[in-house]
């Protein structure tokens, strides 16, 4: 039998040794490998939060334009009817003051050209305030004369003197109107 000498190179150890430095060298890439990836992945997520972002910044950013042009539309319609509105007036004076025979033929015409103007007014989106009989609104209306009487309700409007007019939910001209009250005196004797 043969002694062993274990300060004697053995080949087997060395592949051993040359194997497990050959290991520790691969799991130190392998590690660097998986840290770049992960560097990559986490670069590549914040990229696609910065894009939604950004998809998300332009769509407001579209949507925004389009509501304001959609508003300048509005206010430019609503700058040209009431420029439209006196000449509405005159026409519906006009109109009120010849009722001479003579002038039929006239009138028709005028009749015409009114109801034309209304109408294409009112395809605009132009609705006509009529408050005869309802109660005073003072964000519609307008209370040029106010009348003491006990035969309607306080605040009722008598007569409208001038039409006002509202365009998408906007008033352009309040109705100029006159206003029922109740005389203060007999209220007082009401309450007594």
């Amino acid at each position: 039998m043969g002694v062993i000498n274990w300060n004697e190179k053995n080949p087997a150890n060395d592949d051993e040794v040359e194997l497990s430095a050959d290991a520790k060298e691969m799991a130190a890439e392998t590690g660097k490998a998986e840290a770049e990836v992960a560097k990559l992945a986490g670069d590549l997520e914040e990229l696609r939060q910065t894009l939604l972002r950004r998809q998300a910044d332009f769509d407001n950013y579209r949507k925004r334009i389009e509501r304001e042009r959609g508003d300048d539309a509005k206010r430019a319609i609503a700058r040209v009817i009431e420029a439209l509105l006196p000449i509405i007036d005159s026409f519906e004076q006009a109109l009120a003051v010849h009722r001479e025979p003579k002038y039929a033929n006239y009138q028709k015409g005028f009749e015409l050209i009114h109801k034309q103007l209304l109408d294409n007014v009112t395809k605009l989106g132009v609705e006509r305030i009529d408050p005869v009989g309802k109660p005073f609104d003072p964000h519609t209306h307008q209370a040029m004369d106010r009348t003491e009487t006990r035969e309607h309700a306080d605040g009722a409007i008598l007569q409208v003197y001038q039409p006002g007019y509202v365009f998408n939910g906007r008033v352009l001209r309040p109705a100029m109107v006159r206003v029922a009250v109740h005389p203060a005196g007999a209220s007082k004797q009401e309450a007594n």
